[in-house]
């Protein structure tokens, strides 16, 4: 009877790291995602940085070019920088909680007391998982 419910308890614990592995490589993409987001706005930033006030810019929508100031699509490109850095900050605090997830189980899976430990951690409902 405990080897079932430590079977099940082990069990209800690999199926959350799978779950949580899962969405922390969701989390992983996303960072990547805003890591070439920022790239992209920081170099397109440097470009205009290097044109004379005097110079025509266009901001691309949809398959047309409008003319835009260059102060405005400078403007633009800050705002995707620091969004980009907020989004990526937020993200890497959620890109954290599965490791200690995982640090859980494997420093206590070599323990004796795992099925104990694990129990407990089931019936207190301590959920690390990514929201």
């Amino acid at each position: 009877m405990a080897d079932e419910a430590n079977r099940t308890a082990f069990i209800e614990i690999q199926g959350r790291m799978i779950e949580t592995t899962g969405k922390l490589k969701q989390v992983q993409t996303q960072i990547r995602n805003k890591e070439t987001e920022k790239k992209r706005a920081y170099l397109t930033l440097e470009e205009l940085k290097q044109l004379s006030e005097d110079t025509n810019t266009y901001k691309a929508i949809g398959r047309t070019f409008v003319l835009e100031p260059k102060t405005v699509l400078m403007n633009e490109q800050e705002q995707k920088l620091k969004d980009g850095e907020t989004a990526i900050a937020s993200l890497q605090v959620y890109s954290q909680i599965p490791f200690s997830l995982q640090h859980f189980v494997t420093h206590f899976l070599s323990r004796p007391d795992f099925f104990i430990v694990i129990n407990y951690f089931l019936s207190h409902k301590i959920d690390m998982v990514i929201k």
